[in-house]
């Protein structure tokens, strides 16, 4: 039984348990204010111990039992067919493409259940192709007896899973249904059981976080027993060869990453801080309330659009003012990817986080100090210089390193925009890329994990998160001290 059969099941028996829940609290007192909790407390207890337990249970099951039907199943293929944990993986895409293409196959009544085991696997490959299963590979007689195995563990599997989960939601169910009587405290259940729930969500959140960074921190301590790490930290030249001779020093992409990411707040922070000063000081209501979602529009384009947007219109229209016959007729620009083209665009990105963080921010400086500002003579306009931006400066500054930390994150501009190439220049007008652009190709196509030219991207992902976080933690501080000192 499929997944989502087996969930509509426990869903319908956990309606019935609510209705059902309810009608016994009620009929079992003469009087229904008699009953310690509200009817509808005593239906969701029925109906949240059949659910609970039961969807929960489900959703490990469908997580682990691929893991563990896997990793009997590769235990079983021949070394003969692999030599590293790349192709190992190969092999088993392979053997879950074979085992799926059976079971279409069987769906369409191509094959007949009880034929499957006197297959060979030529006529598997036949049959699949005709099917419609593409495979990575041809069907050899041994990733054909892992499929059979593999189809096979999977559905004694599914059958014991819903087996499993029906009997838990039922005795949820009659547990929690014959325990209802007017005495039974339903509402302290149900209200212990949302607080687990509450608890458990933040937990996911937590464990959430902790599993990225220790999956980052591994990978990095494996890549610095390969390479070393003064090398990585302090190296100029950025080549990687998958052959050998690697050098993978980190400061060209460093560079590129803060060079780009400054032109990009020298773009959004002017723009955005005047758009959030005229927002909140200047525009009437009527304007504010049309103007600021326009602004925050920019927020919701996808990041690729912007790159598409700096590969096809900022990079030829810099190089028609700064390149070779260009406006200018200076020469400074020889391609559109560049600094400056992912920079700027990356900035017109950025404008929506600086202005919507500062609209809030200078909002939130209490009134009576502009009073108190007009009441001494000063004009509007000395009034923001002098009393309003000094007492929200602690906040934008806030704002800005929280758009920094994002610029400095960004990826699909710069791979689309600034250009491949790490190098250490002053040059705006030069291609440079990023720790995130590389990041990318480093992990891209059939990479060997077990080598330093792979692992150098977690390396890269721990720098840049160590970096990142350490913005996003300082600029949270001065946010917080600015809250403290004006709420």
């Amino acid at each position: 039984m499929s997944p989502l059969i087996l969930l509509a099941i426990v869903l319908a028996l956990t309606v019935a348990g609510y209705v059902m829940g309810r009608q016994r609290a009620v009929g079992s007192v003469d009087d229904v204010r008699k009953l310690h909790s509200l009817p509808n407390f005593y239906g969701m207890n029925v109906a949240m111990l059949a659910f609970v337990p039961a969807v929960l249970l489900l959703a490990i099951w469908v997580i682990v039992q691929p893991l563990v039907v896997a990793g009997q199943v590769r235990g079983d293929i021949p070394d003969t067919l692999y030599e590293t944990r790349g192709e190992l993986s190969l092999v088993m895409s392979d053997v879950q493409r074979v085992a799926s293409g059976l079971d279409t196959a069987i769906a369409q009544g191509v094959i007949a259940p009880g034929d499957i085991e006197g297959l060979d696997a030529t006529t598997v490959r036949d049959t699949l192709g005709g099917v419609g299963v593409a495979l990575g590979s041809d069907v050899s007689e041994e990733v054909l007896a892992a499929a059979l195995d593999y189809r096979a563990a999977s559905n004694t599997g599914d059958w014991v899973r819903t087996v499993v989960v029906l009997v838990v939601a039922i005795a949820g169910f009659l547990y929690a249904y014959l325990g209802t009587t007017g005495t039974l405290r339903a509402r302290n259940r149900v209200e212990t059981g949302i607080l687990i729930l509450l608890i458990t969500a933040a937990l996911i959140a937590i464990l959430t976080t902790l599993g990225i960074v220790l999956s980052l921190l591994f990978n990095t301590i494996e890549f610095f027993g390969l390479y070393p790490a003064d090398e990585f930290f302090f190296g100029t030249t950025w080549s990687p060869s998958f052959g050998g001779g690697s050098q993978l020093g980190i400061l060209p992409l460093l560079w590129g990453t803060l060079y780009i990411s400054l032109i990009a707040l020298a773009v959004a922070v002017p723009i955005g801080l005047f758009a959030a000063i005229y927002l909140s000081e200047y525009a009437s209501s009527k304007v504010r309330s049309i103007a600021k979602p326009m602004l925050e529009v920019l927020a919701g384009i996808p990041t690729i659009v912007y790159g598409l947007f700096a590969l096809l219109t900022v990079g030829p229209l810099l190089v028609g003012i700064f390149g070779d016959g260009g406006i200018l007729g200076v020469g400074w620009m020889q391609g559109g990817t560049a600094v400056m083209t992912a920079g700027l665009v990356m900035g017109i990105m950025l404008i929506p986080f600086v202005s919507s963080l500062s609209d809030d921010i200078i909002n939130a400086v209490p009134q009576a100090m502009r009073d108190g500002s007009y009441g001494l003579g000063a004009t509007q306009s000395e009034t923001i210089r002098q009393v309003v931006m000094p007492a929200a400066l602690p906040g934008i500054v806030g704002a800005i390193l929280l758009a920094a930390s994002r610029a400095i994150g960004e990826t699909m501009i710069v791979v689309l925009g600034a250009g491949a190439a790490a190098r250490l220049s002053m040059n705006p007008f030069d291609a440079m890329t990023t720790v995130t652009a590389k990041i990318v190709s480093q992990l891209t196509g059939d990479a060997d994990f077990s080598s330093p030219e792979a692992l150098v991207a977690f390396a890269l992902g721990m720098t840049l998160f160590v970096i990142t976080l350490a913005l996003n933690v300082v600029a949270l501080w001065i946010v917080r001290r600015y809250r403290e000192q004006y709420e």
